[in-house]
């Protein structure tokens, strides 16, 4: 799933920016899915797709982290 962030590379700030947003969408996704879980009757699709949600938006959060991380390697 590429985008116009894959292709210009952002500053610092706005990738900090970016991944407090990040969290907090991924951090609502788990408040939903554990309020869904506690229902007497649990929507175990709606489950599945907030999950993976969470998968989706984690991995764009360690792409950002990586890219404020220094290549040490390099």
């Amino acid at each position: 799933m590429a985008d116009d962030h894959d292709l210009i590379p952002l500053p610092n700030v706005e990738i900090r920016g970016k991944l407090v947003e990040l969290r907090q969408r991924h951090q609502d996704l788990g408040d939903a899915v554990e309020a869904l879980g506690l229902m007497p009757t649990p929507d175990q699709l709606q489950i599945a797709r907030l999950k993976k949600q969470k998968l989706v938006l984690r991995d764009q959060i360690v792409k950002l982290e990586n890219m404020l991380t220094p290549d040490l390697l390099a």
